[in-house]
């Protein structure tokens, strides 16, 4: 009996041999299906993929190195993205806060690999739309009222933060524009003055501006920019909701940057145009009106992206989302003071802040 087991035994051994044999020969050398060769790797899909696009010579190339069927390389972003190959060109007004924010968009790509063309500090929110639809720059960061009013052509915001935003996303989809996740902060318009004044003339709001303008026509004398001078959402459209004027002769367009101190001393104007995430009015003591009628459409910045490349670029959402919800509006007060008020260069600030909130590598 034993002797006939040890028989069989072989006999097996010899059939399961040969069977090894022919599945080696008819095997090709191939170690799984095409559906499984095909599929990205565990760690190749939790970061979008970055395929390649061929851009027009005319405009700046937003393209991408194919994703690898491997593990990204170790050029791959903190945030797991990795845009070795691609080049875009990133744009910015020219303003503190938006030449912050392009170096913060500039810096986040370089670490993700990408090679960044740099077009920030370009004059007016008209100037850099064109830029963008235009293909002359791929990426900017952008206000969801003054993309409501100003590139849309509404007249009256959508009451709400977030609905403003959704609002804003879905009309600009047909333009070729894609919204990515805003910042949770408001850099809305607002109008400010000295302390001392607001204080001797009881002015908390915009509606007591109408009554000071009443009983002080001469002295209702205003700073501002030049934007804000011809926009729906600023001087006109806030005459309009509030029922006064200032008057063309007792209006001054001022560069952004000198309002501050103007009010400041009063001269020569009492009232100034700021933005409200700006930290010279805490450095300088100014007061702000409340917009007690809710004027002023709510402002979110969100990196606004050519269509095309960013349906080159899915991996760009992933990348800037971490980044634009630590801008709280506490955040970018900071960041601003550090330029405006420190003298630190926007380049270094947005540097020490990526590295701290570890967005980028060290």
């Amino acid at each position: 009996m034993r002797i006939h087991d040890q028989g069989i035994n072989r006999l097996l051994a010899f059939f399961g041999g040969t069977i090894l044999i022919l599945a080696a020969c008819t095997g090709g050398g191939s170690s799984a299906s095409p559906a499984a060769s095909a599929a990205p790797s565990a760690a190749t899909s939790a970061a979008p993929s970055a395929a390649a696009s061929e851009a027009p010579s005319e405009a700046p190339s937003a393209s991408a190195s194919e994703a690898p069927s491997e593990a990204p390389s170790a050029s791959a972003s903190a945030g797991g993205v990795d845009l070795t190959g691609a080049t875009f060109t990133v744009g910015s007004k020219e303003f503190t806060e938006q030449l912050i924010l392009g170096q913060i968009t500039k810096l986040v790509l370089e670490d993700a690999g990408a090679t960044v063309k740099d077009q920030t500090g370009l004059v007016g929110s008209t100037v850099v739309r064109e830029a963008l639809t235009s293909g002359e720059i791929d990426m900017y960061w952008e206000y969801t009222g003054t993309g409501w009013i100003n590139h849309l052509g509404n007249t009256k915001p959508v009451v709400g933060s977030q609905e403003q935003f959704d609002a804003v996303k879905e009309a600009d989809a047909a333009n070729k524009i894609v919204w990515l996740a805003p910042a949770p902060l408001n850099n809305t318009y607002a109008i400010a003055l000295a302390t001392e004044t607001a204080t001797a003339e009881s002015l908390t709001s915009l509606s007591d501006v109408a009554t000071y303008a009443a009983a002080n026509p001469t002295k209702t004398t205003l700073c501002a920019a030049a934007e804000f001078l011809g926009r729906d959402d600023g001087l006109p459209g806030l005459e309009e909701a509030y029922g006064f004027t200032f008057g063309a002769d007792n209006v001054s367009e001022l560069e952004y940057g000198l309002i501050f101190t103007s009010v400041d001393k009063s001269d020569p104007c009492v009232f100034g145009e700021v933005f409200a995430t700006d930290a010279r009015m805490k450095a300088l003591g100014l007061t702000v009106l409340e917009d007690d009628k809710n004027f002023f459409p709510s402002y979110l910045p969100a990196l606004n992206v050519r269509q095309e490349v960013f349906d080159a670029n899915p991996g760009l959402a992933g990348l800037f989302a971490p980044v634009a919800a630590a801008l709280d509006t506490a955040t970018m007060q900071d960041l601003n003071s550090k330029v405006d008020v420190d003298g630190a260069e926007p380049a270094d600030v947005a540097k020490d802040f990526l590295t701290s909130k570890e967005l980028i590598g060290g």
